[in-house]
C-alpha cells in the first residue's frame, strides 16, 4: 500500500501525454511515467550500458533496487514528475524532475526551482530523444510554477551538456566539486523557439523524407488475381522501375517465399507476412479492408516498418465508427515509431532517378520535374496530374494524403522548404488543419521557392468528411488575406493551380508590373492589354506585328521587347497565319515554339518571364510543352541505382484486368518519352533572390515558356508571378514594430488584471464599459473621444453645454448603433435650440429614450469613417483588420486584414489593400486624409493585443480620419483569459485521445 506521501496529488495528467517525431524522422510517445510502469523501468535500464548508467548516478549502478524502482515510478505530477519516451509500448529514455529549494533540498511550491535528470537508452542516442522530453519536461514545469532547472552533469557527459546549452534557454553555468553545475531559466526565449522550430522542421522533413525515398517496399493486400487496389499499386511501381526492392504480401499466399517454391506476383517474391519476409521493409503499402488493417499495422510495426500508406476506406469519411477507428489506426502506428499517408489515400511519387516510386493509383508515372504537389483528394489528384502532363511539366514528388489523419500539407512544407529538388509547391487542401502553424511554414518556405494554394470547401461551412481539423470563426474572407500576408499565392481553381505553377517552374520572377504585349493579332493584343489592367498590372501599347508576320519576325520582336528595359515581362500572342495561296500554314507551331525559344536563348540574361497565349495554333502547345518540360533524361538502369534483386517491370500497367482500382485511362501523365531538354526552374533574378537552403543554382532552360489558350489565363497566372516577386523582394527587407514612448504596458496589464479578477476571471470573458475601454486604449496612446449620456432633453443640453458646441446626437442602441443610414445620428448641432429639436425629432421618429440610449459628442474635424478591429481565434491567432465604415463596404466585403504583430510595411499594404481604398488618398479631387495617423492607430492596437493577449477582441468603429489627424468617435473592448497557445508549447504530432 502507498503511503500518504506516495499518494498522487493530482490526477493523471493525460494532456502531457504527446507523439513527436525525433531527428531521424521517427516517432515516440511521451507520457508520464506512473506506478504501473515498474516492469517497463526495470526492462529499460537493463538495456542500458554501463557507462550511461555511470553518466547517470556518477558510480556504477548496474541495477536497480526496488526502494529505486518505486521511486522511480510514484509521483505526485507536482513537486515529482517522471516523463518516458516509448516506442512500442517500451521505454527508451526517461526523464524526472524533483522540486528543490535553495539549498537543493526537496520542497515544494512556493519554490521555483528543480532539479532534472535524464537516461537514454544506447540504441536510441543520438536521435533527439533527450532534447524533445527536455521541451516537455521544461513545459511541465511550467505548468507547475517551476521557473528553473538544474542539473549537475560530469564533464565527460558531453552529449547530455550540448542538449542542455543548445536548448536556448538562458542558463548559468559553474563547475563543482568534479562536476558541470547547469542552471537553466524555463521561460522561452527567442532563440529556444528558433531552436523548437528549427529540430522541428528538420525532424518533418526528415519523416516525409524516408517515406519518400524507400530502399524497399511491400504492398500488404496485393491480390493473386489480377486488378484490385493491391494488385493495381504493385504493378505501377514495377512500372515505374522502382530502384528499391518489392515485396507483395497476402495473408491468403500461405507459408511462402525464400524456397524453392516460392509464389511470385507479377515477378515479385509474396509472402503471407511482412514479418515472412526476413529483409528489411521501409515502406508498405496497405491495401486490405479497414477491419484488418490494424493486424497489418501490428504486423509492420513489429518488423521495423519505418512509414505506411494506408490506402484502405471505411474511416472518418463513414462516421462515427470511422472516426473512431481512424483514431485508433494513428495511435496504433505512432506507438511503433510510424507515419501514415492516409487513410483513405491515393498514393505517393517520388520521380527521382535514383528512387523512381510509384506507390500510387496513378497508372503511369509523371515526368520528372521541379515541381511539389499535394492534395487531399485523389479525384483532383488524378485531373491535376493529367493538367501538369499536357502542359508538359514535370514533378519532383506527388503526395495525394486522402484523409491526412497523420502526414499533412505542414509536413510536405517542412520537407520541400530545403528540397533541393522542388522549386514550386503547389497545394489543393480541403481544410487547414493548423491555421497557425502553416501559416508560419508557408511564409518560410514562401521565402525561397513558389508556394501556391487552391482551397476546396470554402463556403461549405465545415471541413469535409474525414477531415479532423479545430473549428475556427474566422471567415475563409480572412484566412486568405493572411495566406497572401504569408506570401502564398492563392488561386481559386485547380486550372489556375496549374497556370501559375507551370509559369513559376519555367521562368523568372518579373521585377515588376510592366508588360510588353506583342503579336500577329491586334484584337488578342486589345484582349491581352485589358486583362492586364484587370490584374493591376501596367501594360505597355500592344505591338501588333499583323497577320503577314513570320516566325522570324515573332524573334526578332521577342528579342527586342526582352532587351527593352521599361518592361518586366512579356506576352506573345499567336494566331495562324495564311499563305499565299490563302491556305493557312500548316506546321507553324513547331516553327513558331523554335523561333521564340531562339530569341529567349539570344537574351544577356534571363530575367524577364515570357509567356504565350495561343489560338488554334496546330502544334505550338506541344512545341512548347516540349520545351518546358523538365524531366532530364533518365539514366542508364543498368548503371544507376538498380538493385540486383528488383524484378523487371512487366510490359504494361494497362494491363490490371478486371477489378482494378479507378484510375484515368487517356490523357495520363507519363505517357510521352523523356524529352532530353535542361530541366526549368523558377530563378528570381535582382533584389530578393532568394537565399535560403532551397535556392538552385541551376539557370532557366533556354526557350522553356510556358503556353495558355486564353490571354486572360495567361495575364492572371503573370499577375501572381508579379505579385510574389514584389512579396518576395520586400519580404528580404521586413517591417519592424515600432516601439512608442507614450505606452503603458505596466498599467494596462494592472487595469486587466483588475477588470478580469485574477485567478477568478470568468472564462467567458467580460466587455469592458465605456470608461473602461477608453482608459486601457489611453494607456497605449489611443484617444478616444468623450461620450456623455443624454437620457432627457435637459441632460442633453448639459452635456453639451461641458463638451461646447457645435455637438453631435447619437443613438447608441445595438439595432442603431454604427447605422447612419437609419437616421439614429444628428450632427453639426450648434446650439441648445438645435439640440432639442433634434432631440425631439429623434424620440419621435425612432422610440423612446430609454430604447435609443442617445447620447451626446463634440464634433470632430471631417474625414473619411474608418473602422480597426482585432481578434483572437484560437487556430490562427490575433488578427487586426481595416476597412471603411458603412453599409456598402460591409456588402462587398471590403474588408483587410493581417497578423498582430504588424509591422509598418504590413499596416501600409492594409490601409492601401482595400478596393475603397483611394478615398483615403483624394479620389476625385477630394483632400487626402492622414494615412500615418491612421497607420499608427493600426499598429497601437496590434501592440496592445500582442502585448496582452487577454485581450481577445477590439473595435475602434468610427475611427475619422481627416486630413490632419483623426478622431476615435468609438470603442468598444472584450476581456477573457488568454487561449492556450498551441504554438509556443512543446513539439508534438496532432493528439488523437479517444475522450
Amino acid at each position: 500500500m502507498q503511503s500518504a506521501s506516495d499518494q498522487p496529488e493530482h490526477d493523471y495528467p493525460d494532456h502531457w501525454e504527446a507523439d513527436v517525431v525525433l531527428r531521424d524522422g521517427g516517432t515516440a510517445r511521451i507520457r508520464p511515467i506512473t506506478a504501473d510502469d515498474a516492469d517497463r523501468l526495470v526492462s529499460f535500464y537493463e538495456q542500458v550500458s554501463d557507462e550511461s548508467k555511470y553518466y547517470r548516478f556518477f558510480a556504477p549502478y548496474p541495477r536497480l533496487s526496488a526502494k529505486d524502482v518505486h521511486r522511480f515510478t510514484h509521483h505526485d505530477f507536482v513537486d515529482r514528475v517522471g516523463l518516458a519516451a516509448t516506442v512500442g509500448g517500451e521505454f527508451i529514455a526517461t526523464v524526472r524532475y524533483d522540486r528543490i529549494n535553495d539549498r537543493g533540498l526537496p520542497a515544494s511550491a512556493p519554490a521555483d526551482e528543480a532539479e532534472v535528470a535524464f537516461l537514454v537508452q544506447d540504441a536510441h542516442q543520438g536521435r533527439g530523444v533527450a532534447s524533445a522530453l527536455l521541451e516537455h519536461i521544461a513545459a511541465v514545469a511550467r505548468e507547475r510554477d517551476i521557473r528553473r532547472f538544474a542539473a549537475e552533469v560530469l564533464p565527460a557527459n558531453t552529449k547530455m551538456i550540448k542538449v542542455f546549452t543548445d536548448a536556448g534557454y538562458t542558463q548559468k553555468r559553474s563547475f563543482e566539486d568534479g562536476s558541470v553545475r547547469l542552471h537553466l531559466d524555463l521561460e522561452p526565449t527567442d532563440r529556444s523557439l528558433a531552436v523548437q522550430r528549427a529540430r522541428e522542421q528538420r525532424a518533418e522533413a526528415r519523416s516525409v523524407q524516408r517515406l519518400l525515398t524507400p530502399r524497399s517496399v511491400a504492398v500488404v493486400g496485393a491480390g493473386r488475381a489480377p486488378g484490385g487496389v493491391g494488385r493495381t499499386v504493385l504493378r505501377n511501381l514495377l512500372a515505374a522501375g522502382f530502384t528499391g526492392r518489392v515485396y507483395a504480401v497476402n495473408a491468403a499466399l500461405g507459408e511462402a517465399g525464400g524456397t524453392d517454391d516460392a509464389v511470385e506476383l507479377d515477378g515479385v517474391p509474396a509472402y503471407p507476412s511482412v514479418a515472412a519476409i526476413g529483409e528489411p521493409v521501409d515502406l508498405a503499402i496497405v491495401a486490405v479492408p479497414a477491419e484488418r488493417v490494424p493486424e497489418v499495422v501490428a504486423d509492420c510495426g513489429e518488423h521495423g516498418v519505418q512509414g505506411l500508406v494506408v490506402l484502405s476506406a471505411g474511416y472518418a469519411e463513414s462516421g462515427a465508427a470511422g472516426r473512431e477507428r481512424q483514431r485508433q489506426l494513428v495511435r496504433q502506428a505512432r506507438s511503433y515509431g510510424m507515419r501514415i499517408i492516409g487513410p483513405n489515400a491515393f498514393g505517393i511519387i517520388n520521380t527521382a532517378a535514383e528512387v523512381s516510386l510509384n506507390a500510387s493509383l496513378a497508372p503511369q508515372m509523371p515526368a520528372a520535374g521541379r515541381i511539389g504537389l499535394f492534395t487531399q483528394s485523389g479525384a483532383i489528384g488524378i485531373a491535376l496530374l493529367a493538367g501538369l502532363h499536357r502542359r508538359g511539366a514535370g514533378l519532383s514528388s506527388f503526395i495525394s494524403a486522402g484523409n491526412r489523419a497523420d502526414v499533412s500539407g505542414n509536413d510536405f512544407l517542412q520537407h520541400w522548404y530545403d528540397d533541393p529538388g522542388t522549386d514550386v509547391v503547389l497545394l489543393y487542401l480541403e481544410s487547414i488543419g493548423n491555421p497557425r502553424k502553416f501559416t508560419r511554414l508557408a511564409r518560410r518556405t514562401a521565402a525561397v521557392k513558389p508556394v501556391v494554394v487552391v482551397k476546396g470547401a470554402r463556403h461549405s461551412g465545415s471541413a469535409p468528411p474525414g477531415h479532423r481539423v479545430p473549428v475556427t470563426r474566422v471567415p475563409h474572407a480572412t484566412v486568405s488575406a493572411l495566406l497572401r500576408q504569408a506570401g502564398v499565392i492563392r488561386v481559386d481553381t485547380v486550372t489556375e493551380l496549374v497556370d501559375a505553377g507551370l509559369l513559376l517552374a519555367a521562368q523568372p520572377l518579373p521585377a515588376g508590373p510592366r508588360v510588353a504585349i506583342l503579336g500577329n493579332s491586334e484584337s488578342l493584343g486589345l484582349l491581352t492589354y485589358d486583362a492586364c489592367l484587370t490584374e493591376g498590372l501596367r501594360p505597355l501599347r500592344p505591338l501588333d506585328l499583323t497577320t503577314a508576320a513570320e516566325p522570324a519576325d515573332f524573334r526578332d520582336a521577342l528579342a527586342a521587347a526582352l532587351a527593352d528595359e521599361t518592361s518586366d515581362a512579356v506576352v506573345v500572342n499567336a494566331i495562324p497565319w495564311v499563305g499565299e495561296n490563302g491556305a493557312t500554314e500548316f506546321g507553324d507551331g513547331e516553327v513558331l515554339a523554335a523561333s521564340l525559344r531562339e530569341a529567349v536563348a539570344s537574351a544577356p540574361a534571363p530575367t524577364k518571364p515570357v509567356v504565350v497565349v495561343h489560338v488554334e495554333m496546330g502544334g505550338l502547345a506541344e512545341a512548347l510543352a516540349a520545351a518546358t518540360s523538365t524531366r532530364p533524361t533518365p539514366p542508364d538502369r543498368g548503371t544507376a541505382g538498380a538493385v540486383a534483386t528488383r524484378p523487371p517491370a512487366p510490359p504494361t500497367p494497362a494491363a490490371a484486368g478486371p477489378g482494378a482500382a479507378p484510375a484515368p485511362t487517356s490523357a495520363g501523365p507519363g505517357a510521352a518519352p523523356a524529352p532530353t531538354s535542361v530541366p526549368a526552374a523558377n530563378h528570381p533574378t535582382g533584389p530578393g533572390a532568394p537565399t535560403g537552403p532551397a535556392s538552385s543554382t541551376t539557370p532557366v532552360a533556354p526557350g522553356a515558356i510556358p503556353a495558355y489558350p486564353a490571354a486572360e489565363r495567361a495575364v492572371r497566372a503573370l499577375a501572381e508571378a508579379v505579385r510574389y516577386g514584389q512579396w518576395r523582394r520586400q519580404a528580404a527587407e521586413p517591417g519592424r514594430v515600432p516601439e512608442y514612448e507614450d505606452i503603458d504596458e505596466a498599467g494596462a496589464a494592472a487595469l486587466i488584471e483588475r477588470v478580469l479578477g485574477g485567478e477568478d476571471a470568468e472564462p467567458q470573458g467580460v466587455t469592458l464599459d465605456t470608461a473602461q475601454a477608453g482608459e486601457l486604449l489611453a494607456r497605449y496612446g489611443i484617444a478616444v473621444l468623450p461620450t456623455l449620456p443624454a437620457p432627457t432633453p435637459d441632460a442633453a443640453v448639459s452635456a453639451a453645454a461641458r463638451l461646447g458646441y457645435p455637438v453631435a446626437l447619437k443613438t447608441t442602441a445595438p439595432h442603431l448603433r454604427h447605422r447612419p443610414d437609419l437616421g439614429g445620428v444628428r450632427l453639426d448641432l450648434a446650439s441648445e435650440e438645435q439640440l432639442r429639436a433634434a432631440y425631439a425629432e429623434l424620440t419621435e421618429v425612432l422610440g423612446k429614450p430609454e430604447e435609443l440610449q442617445p447620447v451626446v459628442q463634440a464634433m470632430v474635424p471631417r474625414g473619411v469613417d474608418t473602422v480597426v478591429r482585432s481578434a483572437i481565434d484560437p487556430a490562427v491567432g490575433a488578427v487586426l483588420s481595416f476597412g471603411l465604415s458603412g453599409a456598402a463596404s460591409e456588402l462587398l466585403g471590403d474588408t483587410a486584414h493581417r497578423l498582430v504583430p504588424a509591422t509598418d510595411r504590413d499596416v501600409a499594404e492594409l490601409v492601401r489593400s482595400l478596393r475603397t481604398a483611394p478615398l483615403l488618398f483624394g479620389w476625385r479631387g477630394s483632400a487626402p486624409v492622414d494615412t500615418p495617423a491612421l497607420e499608427e492607430v493600426l499598429l497601437r492596437v496590434s501592440r496592445l493585443v500582442d502585448d496582452h493577449p487577454e485581450v481577445v477582441a477590439v473595435s475602434l468603429e468610427p475611427v475619422v480620419v481627416a486630413p490632419r489627424g483623426l478622431s476615435v468617435l468609438g470603442a468598444t473592448v472584450r476581456l477573457a483569459p488568454p487561449p492556450p497557445r498551441t504554438d509556443l508549447g512543446p513539439r508534438s504530432l496532432p493528439s488523437y485521445r479517444t475522450a
